[in-house]
C-alpha cells in the first residue's frame, strides 16, 4: 500500500468523487479478520469504524483545514499502536459515536509521520485546537 507524505495529497483524495475515510488501527490485514468492537459494551459491530474525510456542506474554510482536523482527532491512538490509513468501502451502519461502519473495505494509503506533523501544525495554526464546546 502506498504512503501519503503531504497533507495536500490526502486532501486531493476527497476531490475524486469517491467517499474516502480515515481509520486508525493496526492496518487493513488485521482489520480484515474481524469487525470493530464497541469497547464499552463489548459488542462486535457490523463493520470497521472509520471517519469521513470530506468536509460537510456548512464548512466554508479550506478543505485542507477540515482534513487536518480529522487527522488530529485520533492522534492519541498512535500511543496504542494504531496507524492511520485511508480507505473506502460500503457503509452498512453507524457506530456509537455515529461514525460510519464499513464493509467491502478497500485500502488506499498509509499516512506518513511527515503528513501527521503537517496536519498537527495546520490544525494548531488555523483552528482553535482543543477549544471547549461550552465555556464558562
Amino acid at each position: 500500500m502506498p504512503t501519503l507524505d503531504r497533507l495536500s495529497e490526502l486532501t486531493l483524495l476527497i476531490d475524486h468523487g469517491e467517499a474516502v475515510y480515515l481509520r486508525y488501527s493496526p492496518g487493513p490485514e488485521a482489520d480484515a479478520t474481524h469487525p470493530s468492537k464497541d469497547h464499552e459494551s463489548g459488542l462486535l459491530m457490523s463493520g470497521v469504524s472509520a471517519n469521513p474525510l470530506w468536509p460537510p456542506r456548512w464548512w466554508t474554510r479550506p478543505a485542507e483545514d477540515w482534513v487536518a482536523r480529522a487527522v488530529c482527532q485520533y492522534l492519541r491512538e498512535l500511543d496504542e499502536g494504531a496507524r492511520p490509513w485511508v480507505l473506502t468501502g460500503r457503509v452498512v451502519d453507524f457506530g456509537p459515536d455515529n461514525e460510519p461502519l464499513l464493509t467491502e473495505v478497500r485500502p488506499i494509503a498509509w499516512l506518513s509521520d511527515e503528513l501527521l506533523a503537517a496536519a498537527r501544525l495546520r490544525y494548531q495554526q488555523q483552528l482553535d485546537a482543543g477549544q471547549a464546546t461550552h465555556s464558562g
